[in-house]
């Protein structure tokens, strides 16, 4: 993962690729995406038996992220 100050940066970056164009995603989203109890509650005492539950809230986001930018859709294997 690169962070960028802007989308002009990204692009102007040497090692942009356009063909991943989609997968930018700003910050704030990011931002939602990693701050989920996914990631803030694995030092909890039960986090492996609500791991399910927190999986499951993370996935979700990553679909709200997918919505709009197809190149985080998660493809059914």
């Amino acid at each position: 993962m690169n962070l960028f100050r802007s989308e002009e940066h990204i692009r102007n970056w040497a090692g942009f690729d356009p063909a991943t164009e989609e997968g930018i995603i700003p910050l704030p989203d990011l931002v939602k995406i990693f701050s989920g109890n996914f990631f803030r509650k694995r030092l909890d005492p039960d986090y492996a038996s609500q791991s399910q539950q927190y999986l499951s809230e993370f996935l979700a986001e990553i679909a709200k992220v997918a919505q709009t930018r197809p190149f985080w859709r998660l493809e059914a294997p």
